[in-house]
């Protein structure tokens, strides 16, 4: 039946690559796969493969790629992706040796990669549980870990009509799941192999924090503000949300990364903003020194900036919770700030972890977010000690990277 299913996805993928940019990437990535390995594979080399399904997940995968590669030169690292979105974006990411498309997951496909290849290791990050990649590891001894999963009650494994696909799990040598309740889950299916050592994102964060950019605009916006508010990777009803509120209480500055910087979507934002009038409103792209440090509002209009600029920001809004889920909460909590976004994070373990210490926050609607916002304003006490919380969270949830490499056998 898996089979069959894998067919259908791969005529399905086909088809819509005639009408879908991103698709046709894929489809043509994952097609030169091979031609990619045979051109490139030393033969004499010792692989370790990450799977990652898109950036996310590569960012999960990071911290255990570059800390394997410290420790253990003589391994070179093959990485692969399934979503155009983590290809695209790091296909060029120098602490790997190979990058390229993961093919999909037929018989033949897997047999002819893992031939090129020959990994000697292999990480499946979070969710990729891919079942003919994965009998063939098993078959050829191949250890293999899956690292940051986190499983629910209502995934197929723990579904009675679930249980046959189920046994792809029995092909990991071990789990290193996010929480307890993940390898309890595991056990009701026989599976003990597991380690709980959290979400190596924690270990991430904490390094692009110590990587952060010094940002000379940014710095001369926010010189002598009493309180910034940072947006990022905001989308349309977050927007609704938190300019209303800015446009009538000006005693924040107001700085926005939005999710999508597209034109249309930036002339969206200023429009609703210069519903108050003598709002000043300068692009990071377009601004000086001196106006910058004159303006009320400052909209990052280029990408790479986010983490850098949560720094600066006194209260964070990550976006995405009125929509498919939140982005990224962790990168802003590492810097001691209270974390708010929307109601869809019931997925997302570590915004129920903030919300359980008080470094988070859930907001419904606006009236949720106006009285949140007026605690914060009026209550520095409370707003310092949110951010406190927030912050201890990551660094208490440190480490996963160093569980993990402790188990595995190099």
């Amino acid at each position: 039946m898996y089979n069959v299913v894998v067919f259908f996805m791969q005529l399905g993928v086909a088809i819509a690559s005639l009408f879908n940019e991103k698709v046709r990437k894929m489809w043509k990535g994952e097609r030169a796969a091979f031609s990619y390995l045979k051109e490139h594979v030393d033969p004499q080399a010792r692989y370790v493969w990450f799977h990652a399904a898109s950036l996310g997940e590569f960012e999960q995968g990071r911290p255990i790629m570059e800390e394997l590669r410290r420790r253990h030169p003589d391994y070179k690292i093959l990485l692969t992706f399934f979503s155009p979105s983590g290809y695209e974006v790091r296909k060029n990411y120098d602490g790997a040796d190979l990058i390229c498309y993961l093919p999909i997951d037929t018989i033949t496909n897997a047999r002819r990669f893992l031939r090129a290849v020959r990994p000697v290791m292999a990480f499946f990050i979070k969710y990729e549980f891919w079942y003919n990649y994965l009998h063939i590891l098993k078959h050829r001894d191949v250890p293999t870990y899956s690292v940051s999963s986190i499983f629910r009650p209502d995934q197929i494994f723990f579904r009675w009509y679930g249980r046959q696909y189920a046994h792809v799990l029995k092909c990991f040598s071990r789990f290193f799941v996010q929480n307890e309740v993940s390898r309890q889950l595991l056990a009701t299916i026989g599976i003990n192999e597991v380690d709980v050592v959290g979400d190596t994102r924690m270990d991430r964060v904490l390094q692009i924090k110590a990587q952060a950019k010094q940002l000379s605009l940014v710095e001369a916006f926010v010189k002598d503000a009493p309180q910034v508010f940072v947006a990022g990777s905001s989308w349309p009803p977050d927007e609704d949300i938190f300019i209303r509120y800015f446009n009538e209480h000006r005693d924040w500055k107001l700085i926005i990364a939005p999710h999508v910087i597209g034109e249309d979507h930036l002339q969206q934002i200023i429009s609703m903003l210069q519903t108050a009038n003598d709002r000043k409103i300068v692009r990071y792209t377009q601004t000086t020194q001196e106006e910058v440090a004159e303006a009320d509002t400052l909209i990052i209009d280029c990408f790479g900036l986010l983490s850098s600029i949560y720094n600066y920001g006194d209260v964070a809004y990550v976006g995405g919770g009125f929509g498919v889920g939140i982005h990224n909460t962790m990168e802003a909590a590492v810097w001691d700030m209270p974390v708010v976004f929307g109601p869809n994070n019931q997925k997302f373990q570590e915004a129920q972890g903030l919300k359980a210490c008080g470094g988070g926050f859930e907001i419904k609607d606006y009236s949720d977010f106006a009285a949140l916002m007026q605690r914060f304003s009026g209550d520095e006490a409370f707003l310092k000690e949110s951010g406190s919380r927030a912050g201890r969270f990551v660094k208490d949830q440190a480490g996963a990277t160093d569980k993990i490499l402790a188990t595995v056998a190099l």
